[in-house]
């Protein structure tokens, strides 16, 4: 299976600040670049294989924090929060069900910060 990031549908958000998402068997297939704020807890409960195609982002642990570049590959485990370093494009995968509980949040999250 292949596809472009314009394939990709749009689960929440914008072209710009969004998240974009497919299912291919049992993982996701998602280009993530908005931040993760608010939360539970702060933290993702999600687990996340990916590469980074370009910029850079710092991703915060409960025990420490580490940046992922372009051409990094990497796997972020549950209990993580991310804050854009610069702007940056990335392809991810995670699975399904945990992803959609995080969608969830996320959605009810962003619409509580765009009430007036």
């Amino acid at each position: 299976m292949h596809a472009t990031r314009d394939q990709i549908p749009l689960l929440f958000g914008t072209d710009r600040a969004g998240i974009r998402g497919t299912d291919w068997g049992e993982l996701r297939a998602t280009d993530i670049t908005p931040l993760l704020k608010g939360l539970p807890n702060n933290r993702c409960p999600c687990s996340h294989w990916g590469y980074v195609l370009t910029g850079e982002t710092r991703v915060t642990f409960a025990d420490g924090e580490e940046t992922v570049r372009a051409g990094d590959l990497f796997y972020l485990p549950p209990g993580h929060t991310v804050t854009v370093q610069h702007d940056v494009e990335y392809v991810e995968f995670s699975p399904s069900g945990v992803y959609d509980d995080f969608l969830a949040a996320a959605q009810r999250n962003i619409a509580t910060i765009k009430a007036p």
